[in-house]
């Protein structure tokens, strides 16, 4: 846990090497994902950059990867996975049948780097050819399909509807006109008769749909035409594939019958608006004609789907074989790019050679330093390669915690707000304690559901009579307060202490932490003139009230309010045990008084008049109304501590007034202190690195002022930030309330007031029970718990000490950008 506490420590290098070993360099330090480079390179483009063309190269084959991915995507093939990343990165590249003959007979640098790239692209290059090939031919074969089985379905469609419903009512467009538009030709020669027969003849157009655009191209046909036309329409009952998106789209076939010619312009506009593909059909009376255009059309279907199914089919096979590599290229592809991008950060200062920087652990830098030798051995180079830390001022570093399993998630509850800086004290450590704890304290049951888990399950047992010591429970709440009349109140002002005190606790480690961060940074004057007045001031008020809550909590006030008490000595009363209070150095003893009063005594030995007040029978003389034999009401006795000092009605110790006194003194001087003496000191330190010239002294005063308008931000948020946020932690209060109340109202109004009903008022009110109990309970409740948790740890915790602007270790790792790829994936 203490590498928890503070993040890991950095070191900043320099790394210079040979630019022919520089790829196997940084394909080792991937691995390692322990450093972090610098882009020494700046002012340049990102096309400007050395290894800008590899980039590009890998970047075109990450469209080639994702065009082969969608096309598996099509026929439903899942791409097989390439495994567990930690055992692709530690085996060697596989590609394909071409990529290895290409790569035999290199070397180890080649086969990864360059010629790694030239492989794949030849590979990739092939592989894409093929299938935009196929894909071309299908689309081409899909259209001349579509094309068949939309005549097909005019010709049934049209043969049907001259057949049954208007038998030599209509002229087709081929066999009735001519190509320029002209009038039909008559197909029966003679006399007057022949001629009017055919002026009664109307011509027609025939094609295909879709059926979403039936109403509107009717609609458009009889406001274009006047309703000079007549349309009808069959639907087909197969679906028409897209050649383009592949999608299935439902067609209708219709027929258009009209008798001019500027009407046939239109509709042949209006068709070609709404992409209508038109068919020209043969005279519907030559029944000869039709059939044998049925037939040989039925054919070239049959033949067009044989072909179009084999050319499917050998996309398929060609998919699957992508589909058992395209994650592994693609893993391959991704290594390349971060390992030149990387690249692109060096900077080239000697020919031959190129120098890099970042931030590396600690205690990795010796396997950094091993992974570049390592390379630059492997490569038989004659350069050496060069790892050193460079020296002192550093950027500011990054920060970086190992975590696990369990640490991870409270880290990242600390790194949503903001990162910690570098080397401060980690939130998170605290959290994953402190956090659950408060879930549980506003949800409740946990704890309960707890604590029944670890119990050894034996019945309970009284081990005594009511009230004695032995029956007193070892740890929660006497069970007989759920039934008792002030139950809620009881539990109410429990809980409220509870709040504070938890609230005030957490607050004040905060404070501390603030303190360990000024130790361990050297930094003096916070230490002096932050951590102290603020632990000063906090312990003054706040501290005090837990001690008070505390103190009251400890005290005996049947004894304390039995030893005010007038009693008769001959009575019942007299000589109780529970008078524990010492008088005169004798504990307990029952002293009775000289009778000169109404002949009742107080158990030290006061003679009561009848009037008596309560300080004069009190033997304590601690002051106030109450002497210190009635208890205090805490919230009036807090609050006066700064609006009437000196002054304690219900006192629970002697001099309490003085000590009240002297710690509003010292709240009431750390504050000036809090918001003075830092920006004093700093002025001061200032001055001495300055000389006396004007320029200087205008900047120094600029500077105390922004050092002023800061400190006194800060005691204004810490003064009454301690107040804000104390009362912030009674939601622990308000929330633990809530769910205990709703509980219990579920349960007597969907329960208890069904069970005296029926079998049936009981089975719909369990069903309410548990419907409520799940939606609000289970789930409103959890997450509002959470929440809140979540907040007091934000705002009323890490506000004492955390900074939340540090900058996030980010490693050169391969593991990482391979995660990151399939998650967006």
């Amino acid at each position: 846990m203490s590498r928890w506490f503070r993040s890991e420590h950095m070191e900043y290098i320099s790394l210079i090497v040979n630019e022919d070993a520089a790829h196997d360099c940084l394909a080792d330090l991937g691995k390692l994902a322990a450093i972090q480079f610098t882009d020494l390179n700046p002012d340049l483009t990102p096309f400007q950059r050395r290894y800008v063309s590899y980039v590009r190269r890998c970047d075109e084959l990450e469209r080639k990867l994702r065009f082969f991915a969608n096309e598996c995507d099509n026929f439903g093939l899942t791409l097989e996975s390439a495994g567990d990343i930690d055992t692709f990165l530690d085996s060697p590249s596989v590609l394909g049948s071409s990529a290895r003959s290409l790569t035999s007979g290199v070397g180890k640098s080649d086969a990864t780097g360059t010629q790694l790239l030239e492989s794949l692209e030849v590979e990739l290059e092939g592989y894409e050819g093929q299938l935009k090939e196929l894909n071309a031919y299908s689309e081409k074969l899909t259209r001349e399909y579509n094309e068949k089985v939309e005549l097909q379905e005019v010709l049934e469609k049209a043969r049907r509807f001259f057949m049954s419903d208007a038998p030599r009512m209509a002229v087709s467009e081929l066999g009735g006109r001519k190509s320029s538009g002209a009038r039909s030709d008559a197909l029966l020669s003679g006399g007057d008769d022949e001629a009017r027969d055919m002026d009664m003849r109307f011509s027609s157009i025939t094609g295909v749909v879709a059926t979403e655009e039936k109403v509107r191209f009717e609609r458009m046909i009889f406001r274009a035409t006047r309703g000079n036309c007549y349309v009808r329409f069959a639907p087909i009952k197969q679906a028409i594939t897209d050649p383009e998106t592949g999608s299935l789209i439902e067609k209708c076939v219709f027929i258009v019958f009209f008798k001019s010619l500027s009407i046939e312009t239109k509709l042949k506009k209006i068709c070609d608006a709404f992409f209508a593909h038109r068919y020209s059909l043969p005279d519907m009376d030559d029944a000869p004609a039709v059939d044998r255009m049925l037939t040989e059309n039925a054919q070239e279907l049959v033949d067009s789907r044989t072909v179009l199914l084999k050319n499917q089919d050998t996309r398929f096979r060609l998919c699957q074989m992508l589909a058992q590599h395209t994650e592994r290229w693609t893993w391959i592809v991704l290594r390349e790019k971060a390992v030149y991008h990387t690249l692109n950060m060096f900077k080239a200062d000697v020919s031959g050679m190129l120098r890099g920087e970042g931030w590396v652990i600690s205690e990795s830098f010796d396997d950094v330093r091993m992974s570049v030798n390592r390379a630059h051995s492997e490569m038989d180079t004659n350069m050496p390669s060069h790892v050193d830390q460079v020296p002192k001022p550093w950027p500011t570093p990054p920060t970086h915690f190992t975590t696990n399993k369990f640490t991870y998630g409270y880290q990242e509850f600390v790194n949503t707000y903001g990162i910690p800086r570098y080397r401060e004290a980690n939130p998170a450590l605290f959290t994953a304690a402190t956090f659950p704890f408060l879930f549980g304290v506003m949800y409740g049951d946990i704890g309960h559901g707890l604590f029944l888990f670890c119990a050894e399950g034996d019945v309970a047992e009284m081990t005594g009579t009511y009230g004695d010591g032995s029956s007193v429970y070892p740890f929660g709440l006497d069970p007989i307060w759920h039934v008792a009349a002030n139950e809620l109140l009881f539990f109410n002002s429990f809980k409220m202490k509870l709040s504070v005190i938890f609230g005030i606790v957490q607050m004040f480690s905060g404070t501390c932490l603030k303190g360990l961060n000024a130790i361990y940074f050297g930094k003096r004057l916070d230490f002096l003139f932050e951590f102290l007045p603020m632990v000063a001031f906090a312990a003054s008020l706040f501290i005090y009230m837990v001690v008070l809550i505390f103190m009251k909590w400890s005290i005996n006030w049947n004894s304390r309010m039995l030893s005010a008490t007038c009693l008769d000595p001959a009575g019942d009363g007299w000589g109780s045990v529970d008078y524990q209070e010492t008088v005169n150095g004798k504990t307990g003893v029952w002293v009775e008084c000289d009778g000169n009063g109404d002949g009742t005594c107080t158990p030290w030995g006061y003679s009561c008049q009848g009037n008596d007040d309560l300080a004069d029978k009190c033997p304590l003389d601690f002051g106030g109304s109450g002497d210190g034999c009635q208890p205090p009401n805490l919230i009036t006795t807090l609050i006066n501590i700064a609006l009437a000092p000196g002054v304690v009605d219900e006192p629970m110790y002697n001099g309490q007034a003085g000590m009240q006194n002297l710690l509003l003194a010292v709240a009431g001087i750390s504050v000036p202190v809090l918001l003075c003496a830092k920006p004093y000191f700093l002025s001061k330190e200032t001055s001495t690195h300055h000389h006396s010239h004007d320029e200087e002294e205008d900047e120094e005063e600029h500077g105390l002022g922004e050092i002023l308008i800061h400190q006194a931000i800060e005691t204004i948020e810490f003064v009454l930030g301690m107040v804000s946020n104390t009362a912030s932690y009674l939601r622990l209060w308000a929330l633990s309330l809530a769910h205990s109340e709703l509980a219990t109202v579920f349960w007597e109004k969907a329960i208890l007031s069904t069970l005296n009903v029926n079998w049936f008022a009981t089975f719909i009110g369990y069903g309410i029970f548990a419907g409520t109990t799940f939606g609000v309970l289970l789930c409103m409740d959890v997450l509002e718990c959470f929440l809140h948790a979540l907040r007091l740890h934000w705002v009323e915790f890490q506000n004492k000490f955390f900074h939340a602007d540090g900058v996030r270790f980010a490693p050169y790792s391969f593991k990482q950008i391979l995660k990151d790829a399939g998650s967006s994936n």
